[in-house]
């Protein structure tokens, strides 16, 4: 039969018996050191576009104070109205639930990988979009009440503080919004949007690493720093493949994203309860605005936001690999 692909992140040139998939028989020091490494690569990610995530959700909900100004317009008044560190609000919020949010994914990616591989027998290209939609699944659900929080920070403006901060938007949510369940809001379009997005993102990742090592070994690939008789794409390259990967990934599921930043939102928007639902969401947001300005607004913004962002996700996760020897 037709040669098997190789796994997304190992792709040997001769598949020596010593090579091991991540996650797979390595040390007890290893495994510590395994979801941390991997939440530092999406901190790294997030961190670079923290500005650009404010201002999409800005827009995205059309905030009162921005819902007449385009993506570099918003950009350059924020600052104006709220100061530098304006860009800056829910980022708090943000870095606490990246951490996390990033270990758990990528962990996640490589546990469903070799479970599907092993229990269902499929593996290739298959196994990889699965194992991807299944990881941001699980990442989302653990972390989700954490997103709620940094929305609702990140949609204030100055002046009209609702929640003085992380802390108190957690015991303003709780207590006037249905307990536990109103940090849930939203979920559906998440879950929804998730599976295509993670899965794509990893599918198109690997998928790109594997044609490139495969047609052009020399030209795109080098010897792994910690093993090398692995084969790993140069460092510039999987920065492209990883931007490419996010933006295709992003275009894909950004209308429920849309859909998924008016529903967290809730009580805070003066349509709110027009909002309540995935479906009944998606319809309000193209009936009043349509396609462009509605399901797809900031869109342009996301490409700017998801390329340096997957792209030094997955460079750091390559890179870490190899610096704890996991190759």
């Amino acid at each position: 039969g037709a040669a098997e692909v190789p796994s997304l992140f190992v792709s040997p040139v001769k598949p020596p018996a010593a090579v091991l998939s991540p996650g797979e028989n390595f040390c007890i020091p290893s495994l510590f050191c395994f979801p941390s490494w991997k939440g530092v690569a999406g901190c790294c990610a997030k961190t670079t576009t923290a500005p650009l995530d404010r201002v999409k959700i800005l827009l995205q909900a059309h905030n009162h104070h921005y819902k007449h100004l385009g993506v570099f317009s918003t950009l350059c008044a924020v600052p104006k109205k709220e100061g530098y560190l304006g860009l800056y609000k829910g980022n708090g919020a943000m870095m606490i639930r990246i951490f996390p949010y990033g270990a758990i994914q990528f962990m996640a990616f490589d546990q469903y990988k070799k479970v599907i591989k092993k229990q269902l027998g499929i593996s290739g290209h298959v196994h990889r979009l699965m194992a991807g939609s299944m990881a941001g699944i699980t990442a989302v659900i653990c972390t989700y009440p954490l997103d709620m929080v940094r929305v609702r920070l990140a949609f204030q403006v100055k002046g009209e503080h609702k929640y003085m901060g992380i802390i108190h938007a957690f015991k303003m949510i709780y207590t006037k919004e249905g307990g536990f369940s109103g940090f849930y809001r939203g979920l559906t379009p998440t879950v929804v949007g998730m599976a295509p997005y993670a899965g794509f993102s990893f599918f198109t990742f690997g998928t790109l690493k594997s044609i490139g090592l495969a047609q052009a070994p020399n030209l795109l690939g080098r010897p792994s720093l910690d093993n090398p008789d692995v084969l790993v794409l140069k460092t510039h390259v999987n920065l492209l493949c990883g931007g490419i990967a996010g933006a295709i990934a992003q275009t894909i599921s950004y209308p429920l994203d849309v859909t998924r930043r008016r529903m967290q939102l809730g009580a805070v928007l003066p349509d709110s309860e027009k909002c309540l639902t995935m479906v009944q969401t998606l319809k309000y947001v193209y009936q009043q605005h349509g396609i462009r300005r509605g399901l797809y607004r900031g869109l342009s913004l996301n490409y700017i936001r998801c390329i340096p962002s997957q792209a030094v996700a997955f460079t750091t996760y390559e890179l870490m690999k190899q610096f704890l020897h996991l190759n």
